[in-house]
């Protein structure tokens, strides 16, 4: 009894135990993935949000610019002469909080290349603003403070790319340009991104910003000159900012080399992120750096395992709880259970008077008590009769076991008696059938065939020679089919000479004799031949297995479809042969009748077709040592396989 308990006990914990952990590491899997797919989708965010504002500055600067080029008090700065309008154009700079502003034209010599480039892209109605790069040289130019305010000592990076520089000398900047209508002169005011923080605390203030307005403290936005820091809000660990600090390898080759997105995990100078980098282009297109926001992966992480703990040990005390809880609802089941085996224990050792006595439970334990007690009496009373019959009772088992030998050699020859019957019934109305509406047919067409040579004139005959041969060789070979028909049931007697034969051959006669049929039906045909051994059969058995394929391919395609017969080498069981093979985009073969489509009497064709048609070919191919089999996927055709062991050279 307690292997019963322990049994009962473990199939009703099974599911619990086994089932729910299986359940419950399938869906933290899942969720887990999901979890981790819902923080690249928050980076992916962020990083179109930082996008969105880097453009948003780019056009409000060229706004600005613009608004100050077509000011009235910018046309009377021009005119009251060069040091009134520097002295404007100084104090807008101050104002719009831009490192430089110049007025010039775009042929000065000394304007650098890209702003050139941003000067010429811009026009009265549309002021253009673009990323640059300059150059240590080119900011020297225009003023040695930029020159000097660029300049970042590059940090040593773990995993960063080799380089050969100690100082990053060269200045982003974003370009804003307004051209004056009719004239190449220009107004251009520049912001340098290199150490610009209040650029980057906005962008990350914007970009992390909670409901309540704070701005989280695990969310952080960088711009890089290619894989260098230039203005970042992430700290080292003195808690400096870490400009010159550079990015690893792997980012830079994605986002730097081919021009790809990052959003996956990163190691950002000394903690693990969630990160998004997206390059960015200057006004030629050349990818000059990178815009990078992501944040602490360690938050996120650690709530991520503690709510894993937490469904481990809520799933270990429901594993806890449910053992005693089981045990203490089973003893009420098993108490009445020990008794009944007690009691048939009892009987069992031929006490067959024990019994269990009243019980008082009405459910279904108390039920079998009952039955169990009715069925001991009913033992008890047949074990008397048992121990009368026991004297006679091998004579009785012996002369039942001869009766029901002699009924069972009955009922099998009745059985094969009624088959073969059945099977001769079927033939005899077939064979009716083909005497009456094909041979008489083409005894008429021989005798008419006869009558039309006599009435032709010499040169007529020598005229349709080709056509009345190829008419009276067809029925006779009607005839020749008719007769192996009527043979069916004694293949062994089919006989006629066999010849050496090409499967190639082979093929493009029987495809002659149907072609008709294959036009009617709208069949496109391709026929692939792959030079292949001889082998030897009867050429007009061939012709009459190849026809019912072909016709059988027809019938299941019915209008249109597309039939391939392709001939090959092929071995069998280490034997050399040739295999022709016929395939068809027909609605295909059920896989419940695939494996009796060579019975006799198997058809599709209810009331169009005997039956007999791939019975009488496998028997033809079989009979010389050949194989046909048959290979069919529901709804995309059947594909059917003859195979004739090559012959002797």
């Amino acid at each position: 009894m307690h292997s019963v308990r322990l049994r009962l006990l473990a199939i009703a914990l099974l599911p619990l135990i086994v089932l729910l952990p299986v359940l419950l590491g399938v869906t933290m899997l899942r969720w887990i993935n999901k979890y981790d797919n819902l923080l690249i989708a928050k980076v992916a965010s962020d990083l179109r949000v930082a996008e969105q504002y880097f453009g948003r500055i780019n056009a409000t600067q060229a706004a600005e610019v613009a608004a100050v080029a077509q000011s009235v008090d910018f046309s009377e700065a021009r005119s009251r002469g060069d040091g009134f309008l520097a002295e404007y154009v100084e104090r807008k700079r101050t104002a719009l909080g831009l490192d430089f502003m110049v007025w010039g034209t775009i042929s000065d010599s000394g304007l650098p290349e890209a702003a050139r480039q941003v000067a010429l892209a811009a026009s009265p109605d549309a002021p253009s603003a673009n990323l640059v790069l300059l150059s240590s040289d080119e900011l020297a130019t225009i003023s040695a403070a930029l020159a000097e305010q660029a300049a970042i000592p590059l940090v040593p990076t773990e995993a960063a790319r080799p380089i050969d520089r100690t100082v990053e000398s060269r200045g982003m900047f974003i370009l804003a340009a307004h051209r004056s209508a009719g004239s190449d002169e220009v107004l251009i005011g520049g912001r340098l991104l290199n150490r610009n923080l209040a650029v980057i605390d906005t962008m990350n203030a914007l970009v992390y910003r909670d409901e309540a307005g704070e701005v989280s403290r695990t969310g952080t936005t960088t711009l890089f000159l290619e894989d260098v820091r230039i203005s970042t809000n992430v700290k080292l660990f003195e808690g400096s900012r870490a400009l010159g600090t550079r990015v690893s390898e792997a980012v830079w080759r994605r986002v730097m080399e081919h021009g790809q997105t990052w959003l996956d995990r990163a190691f950002v100078v000394n903690d693990w992120y969630i990160s998004g980098y997206v390059p960015l282009a200057d006004i030629s297109g050349n990818r000059i750096g990178m815009l990078y926001t992501g944040f602490l992966e360690a938050p996120f992480t650690a709530q991520r395992n503690t709510t894993i703990i937490t469904l481990i040990l809520a799933f270990v005390a429901v594993i806890g709880l449910s053992v005693p809880l089981f045990l203490w609802l089973a003893r009420g089941v098993f108490a009445p259970l020990e008794q009944m085996t007690a009691t048939m224990a009892h009987a069992e050792a031929g006490a067959l008077d024990a019994r269990i006595g009243p019980v008082s439970a009405n459910n279904e334990i108390g039920a079998v008590a009952r039955h169990l007690d009715r069925l001991l009496d009913q033992v008890e009373e047949r074990d008397a009769a048992l121990r009368d019959y026991a004297n006679n009772l091998n004579d009785l088992v012996e002369q039942r076991t001869e009766e029901l030998k002699e009924a069972n050699r009955k009922l099998e020859a009745t059985f094969a008696q009624l088959v073969m019957a059945e099977k001769l019934a079927s033939v005899g109305e077939i064979t009716a059938g083909v005497a009456h509406e094909i041979n008489n047919p083409v005894a008429i067409i021989q005798g008419n065939l006869e009558i039309i040579r006599m009435g032709l004139t010499p040169r007529q005959q020598a005229e349709f020679r080709s056509e009345l041969n190829f008419i009276d060789t067809q029925t006779h070979r009607i005839n020749i089919m008719v007769g192996k028909l009527l043979n069916f049931t004694r293949p062994d007697e089919m006989s006629d000479v066999m010849t050496r034969i090409d499967a190639a051959r082979a093929v493009d006669d029987a495809l002659i004799l149907v072609a008709p049929d294959l036009r009617k039906h709208a069949i496109e045909t391709r026929v692939e031949h792959t030079p292949s051994p001889g082998f030897m059969v009867v050429e007009t058995e061939l012709q009459q297995v190849m026809v019912n394929l072909v016709i059988n391919a027809t019938q299941a395609m019915g209008l249109g479809g597309k039939l391939t017969i392709r001939t090959r080498p092929a071995e069998r069981d280490g034997t050399a042969g040739s295999e022709i093979i016929v395939e068809d985009t027909g609605p295909g073969i059920p896989p419940d009748r695939i494996d009796k489509v060579f019975d006799p009497f198997m058809t599709t064709k209810m009331g169009s077709g005997s039956g007999l048609g791939l019975s009488i070919s496998q028997a033809l191919v079989t009979r010389v040592g050949g194989l046909i089999s048959v290979h069919s996927v529901l709804g995309e055709g059947a594909v059917f396989s003859v195979w004739f062991p090559a012959a002797d050279n």
